[in-house]
């Protein structure tokens, strides 16, 4: 999505592609696709080996050691301006047809939500960008992925802002982890071990009646499991979703019970 998210020539073909995608996706009744607005670059780690408890591994990053790397751009090539006329155009383009296939699509926050990374500027790392986006092509179809891990690094009471977009309805897709540091600086932690208060999290999506996809996104390898698909190991996932599963039925409520006290002939063929 380059052409798009930079305004240059090939982005209504790009746009194209993605209405292709959109109608398929709401006749197939997947009702929810999460976008980035990360031109050139994508989300961005300078650790992937820092050690956490028990022998686990997790994902860092620090923008001292980033901005050793050789730019991606030229300085000046492109500007914040740009990059918000391309995403208005953008929003222009495709709400109509996410109306129309009943798709909501939901903005993902700069990751790490810094003005620059890699002389690439960034401009959806501040709430006020969000709130500026939900006020440019207004649309019940046109929303915010909440990603925890970035957001708790824009404000101090991560709560209070999921309550203000979940009373407007905006909230559409769900990233529930947790980092400690600031954006200059931080590390992915477990879900039990950072600053953010992730059950008082639970309650303000379940308060603003948020009843939407929601996922770990990035977590630690545990001990003795390959850290290659950074982020995305699976035994560090399990511990994620175990989590997150306890604090949905403690704030939410118990889902009905699949089975019984009696159980069937055909359960222990």
């Amino acid at each position: 999505m380059d052409a798009v998210r930079l305004g240059t020539a090939g982005r209504d073909e790009q746009i194209s592609w993605l209405h292709d995608q959109i109608r398929a996706m709401g006749e197939l009744g997947i009702g929810t696709l999460c976008y980035n607005w990360h031109a050139v670059t994508g989300w961005a780690r300078t650790h992937h080996d820092v050690p956490l408890r028990g022998g686990a591994r997790s994902g860092g990053y620090d923008d001292a050691t980033m901005r050793r790397a050789a730019p991606v751009a030229e300085p000046g090539s492109i500007t914040t301006d740009q990059l918000w006329a391309a995403h208005e155009y953008f929003l222009r383009a495709v709400v109509p047809v996410a109306e129309e296939a009943g798709v909501r699509i939901c903005l993902h926050p700069d990751d790490p939500p810094l003005p620059e990374v890699r002389g690439v500027p960034r401009i959806m790392g501040t709430p006020a960008a969000f709130d500026r986006v939900l006020a440019t092509v207004p649309s019940a179809y046109s929303g915010i992925t909440v990603c925890q891990g970035n957001f708790t690094l824009m404000t101090d009471d991560l709560p209070a802002l999921i309550r203000r977009w979940g009373a407007q309805g905006k909230i559409f897709f769900v990233h529930f982890r947790d980092v400690a540091g600031d954006a200059s600086r931080f590390i992915e932690v477990f879900h039990d071990e950072g600053p953010t208060d992730m059950l008082e999290c639970m309650r303000a999506y379940h308060e603003t009646g948020f009843d939407g996809p929601m996922r770990p996104d990035h977590v630690p390898a545990l001990a003795g499991e390959s850290n290659e698909s950074y982020g995305y190991a699976t035994l560090g996932r399990l511990f994620a979703v175990g989590y997150i599963t306890g604090l949905r039925d403690a704030t939410y409520g118990r889902p009905p019970a699949r089975y019984g006290r009696q159980v069937g002939e055909g359960a222990l063929r």
